[in-house]
Order: C-alpha cells, then structure tokens, then sequence
C-alpha cells in the first residue's frame, strides 16, 4: 500500500486467536510462570497477550509447581492473569531445553560452565567457510549468527581464544557466550543477556548489529539473495531480512555447490564426483537480499564459499579470493550462471584456513596490518581509512600515519573523497595539537571532502572534542553507510577555522 507516497508492505493482523501453547520452568496457583531453566524466552509474554486479549486459550507447560507467593514477580514473565491453564511435564524428556538437550544450566544462565574442553569442528567444508568468515571480525563488534552453516563461526572464534574480543548474537534473543548450533541453535553457552524476541529484533531493526553472517541458498549475478522459495516451495524469509538490510556489514555463507561436492586434503579443497546443482545463477528465485539496496547505502557486502569468495560492487558480482587446489576455470568459472568481475587476478584465500591446527585468528583480531587500512574507490573517487584499534601514544607514531597516508594520497594524483574508521581508536591528549596539524595538512593538500565515522557514542564524542576544538569539521557519523552517504551529497568540506 502507498504512504505518503511511497510503497509499503501490509500485513494484516490475525482476526482471530484461539489457543496458545507455552512453556516455562515453574508456575504457582495463579498461573504466573518463570523461566529460569528454559533457554530463551522468546516471544511467550507477547503471544500470551494477543491470544488472551482476544478471547483465546493460553496454556503454559512447566516442570514444577509452587506455592502462592513463592515467585519473584520480577522473575514471572507470563503473568497468571493471562493464563488459563498449566500442564506439569511428568517426566524431563516431556519438558527439554531444545530439540537436543534435555537440560544444560550453562544454557538458562544459571551458571556459567567451562567452554574450553569442548572438542574442537572436524575440518570440513562447513568449517573452512566459517573460518574465512571468522577472519572478518573485528574488535568489540556486535554480531548476528544466522542458522546453518554462520553457525559454525562461534565455534571457531571459541577455538582462536576470540569470542571475548566480540559480542555474538541470534535472534530468538542471547547476547553473548557462546552461541551453539545444531539442534540447539538459538540458545548459547554463558549467555551475557538473553532477552525476549520481539526486543532483539528492535536491537537489530534500530541498526544494532556491526556485522551479521547469514546462510545463502542462491545468488546472482546483481548480488541478490534468495533463502526463502525454490521452486514451489516457500521456506519462509523468518528474520532475514531485518538483519540483512539493517547491519552495518553482511556476510552471506554458504557451499559453492549443492551438495558442496568438495572435501579438504592436505590443505587444499579437492572436489569429489557426483550430480550437484549450482547456487550462483543468473537471477535467483525469489529476491530475499536486494544488492540493489546495499549499493544505494554502501553497506559493504560478502559471499564466502569453500571453494572462492565474492565481493558486491556497482559492476555485478567480484571474484576476488579462490581457494587453494581449485582451478579457477573447471572448478570455479564453469559452475557460474554469470560471468563475474575480475579486475585482477583472484588472490589465494589464507593457506591456514585450510589445515587442521589453530589460525592465530587472535593475533590477526588484534592487529590489522599497515596496509590493510587503505582503500581507493575510484568510481566515488573515495579514499578509506580504517583508523579502527589504532592507538596513537607517542609524537613518532603520528608522523608516521600522517607520512603513510600522504604518500598514498599523492599516488592518487588528484583530490579525493575522504572517509575515516575511528572504532576504538585511542589518541593521547598531549597528542591531540599535533594530530590536528597533520589532518589540516593532508586536508589543504588531498580532501575534496571527508567523513569521519564511529559506532561508539563515545568515540563520536572525544572525537568531537579533540578534532572539533582545533578547527577541523567536528560531525562524526553514526555508521560506514551514513558517512558514504554524506559523500555522495559531494558536499565539499568548510574550511578550516582559523580559530
């Protein structure tokens, strides 16, 4: 339907309600129910709601019972006005945690449980994905799993000694630990937070998440995804799209075939015989992911398989890693149902993803390397710097930036665009003089614009004192996607205050 102009989907609520079936821990006469040994919460206080305001039958199975008075009512989660009746499982297999786990207090938060004895994934397919998604963490960055194989990402970082470096999540609702896949996806070992459904989703839907890794049945030539129909089948998009469209970045995963129809040897991926279907086609089925959309916001986006990785740019679809073993035309280009960007040869994806021993991804999560903060994109003529973890203490190291950046500018050749990453970055205030002087010098010299950005209110704040309070443009953005945004109004920089 069309608001003020503009197009929107309409979903009706349900006209009717009838029944509700719930589950929590413990109930007492009044059918207040408490949770403390269920794994997630949910959406039940919602449904119970709606079902009960609408004249229907709300029942809640629990484990136990207990006296009148007995519960903490900030501990009672579906209040007994809305219940009607409450079922006592009579054996624990009648009332498990998940579809695998009959009871884990690691999992409800009731104790925190060692993770370090857990065995580590095989080294297969699904792991080689997640261990070249996992190589795109950052520090301090909130993260959504999507189910399948994003799952086996919190199991790598838990292996590389990293999940206390990120914050990961997915949506039925835990904030942090260690998220578990399978049969027990959703919930998570030594959770920080487990939160209802319906609030994670205002987190994500408000633009919460640094990074999501979802799975990807299809993709196309424009990068659009499809995880929702084939055929005459609807799987259904379920959160998908809250999380895609709304992420700071996204990472889609998946098998470069269906089956994979490939193994890891010997450090390389070598690919087995056999019928399988391809999984990046011409036009996907059903769009569940518009690249048209990621383009338009500059939300950076990746398509990670065992076999090579694609990135999203303006020209279609760039193949721009292959993996060890595999032979870019029979193996890679011949299972395409598009021809895809090649502006230089692919390079070889990381030689550690692909052998059975630790990564040292902690090393690599805490380091970035010189090289690897610099970006040119010659079509928006935009410059990036990633200042990201950056800690600046000593006059020598500010020279040193300023000197790097320099000389990568006057390669250039020409006036450019200028968008900067300050995440947890860590200037020193007896710095802060110098530091302006050598962003005003490189501003005179290089900047038609620039954009500065940080995902911490914080940082957005220092930042606004140490650079504003010396005549440089004190706004520092929200997000990458807000600040290309600005970038592409080509509004150029006000001068310097001479003040």
């Amino acid at each position: 339907m069309e608001i003020d102009g503009e197009e929107f989907l309409f979903y009706r609520s349900f006209e009717s309600l009838d029944v509700a079936l719930l589950r929590g821990t413990t109930a007492d006469p009044q059918g207040n129910v408490t949770p403390e040994r269920e794994a997630l919460t949910l959406e039940s206080l919602e449904i119970a709601i709606a079902v009960h305001n609408r004249g229907g039958l709300v029942i809640v199975r629990v484990e136990r019972l207990a006296e009148s008075g007995a519960l903490s009512p900030k501990d009672v989660k579906i209040p007994g006005i809305l219940v009607d009746c409450v079922v006592v499982a009579a054996r624990p297999e009648h009332h498990t945690q998940t579809r695998a786990t009959t009871y884990d207090p690691g999992m409800s938060g009731e104790l925190r449980v060692p993770t370090g004895a857990l065995a580590p994934m095989p080294l297969d397919v699904r792991k080689v994905i997640a261990r070249r998604a996992a190589m795109e963490l950052r520090p301090n960055s909130v993260v959504n799993l999507g189910i399948g194989v994003p799952e086996g990402i919190a199991a790598v970082a838990a292996e590389e000694g990293v999940l206390k470096y990120v914050t990961l999540t997915t949506e039925p609702g835990v904030i942090g630990g260690l998220p578990l896949g399978g049969l027990d996806f959703g919930s998570a070992l030594n959770a920080e937070a487990i939160l209802a459904q319906p609030s994670q989703f205002d987190f994500y839907d408000g633009g919460g998440l640094d990074a999501a890794f979802l799975g990807m049945a299809q993709a196309d030539r424009h990068g659009n995804v499809n995880v929702s129909r084939f055929g005459p089948r609807l799987a259904g998009a379920g959160g998908f799209v809250n999380i895609s469209q709304n992420s700071k970045s996204v990472f889609f995963l998946g098998t470069f075939l269906a089956p994979a129809r490939a193994e890891v040897r010997d450090g390389r991926i070598v690919h087995t015989d056999g019928m399988a279907a391809a999984k990046f086609i011409a036009d996907v089925e059903q769009c569940t992911f518009a690249a048209s959309n990621a383009l338009i916001t500059g939300q950076p986006v990746m398509y990670i398989t065992e076999r090579c990785v694609f990135q999203l740019t303006r020209e279609g679809m760039a193949l721009v890693e292959v993996a060890p073993g595999v032979d870019l035309e029979r193996d890679v280009l011949a299972h395409l149902g598009f021809t895809p960007v090649i502006r230089r040869d692919p390079v070889t994806m990381d030689p550690r993803i692909f052998v059975d021993e630790p990564m040292g991804l902690r090393q690599d999560l805490l380091s970035i390397p010189v090289e690897a903060r610099f970006a040119y994109d010659p079509e928006r003529n935009t410059f990036f710097l990633n200042m990201e973890g950056m800690v600046l203490s000593a006059p020598a190291q500010v020279e040193e930036i300023g000197a790097l950046v320099d000389a990568r500018l006057a390669a250039i050749g020409h006036r450019v665009n200028m968008v900067v990453n300050y995440d947890n970055f860590v200037l020193a205030r007896d710095l802060g003089d110098q530091y302006a002087a050598t962003v005003r010098g490189l501003t005179e010299k290089y900047y038609e614009s620039v954009r500065r950005y940080s995902t911490s209110a914080f940082m957005r704040l220092k930042l606004t004192d140490q650079l504003g309070g010396r005549g440089l443009a004190p706004h520092v953005y929200e997000s990458r996607a807000e600040a290309l945004a600005r970038v592409d109004d080509r509004r150029p920089i006000a001068p310097p205050n001479p003040a």
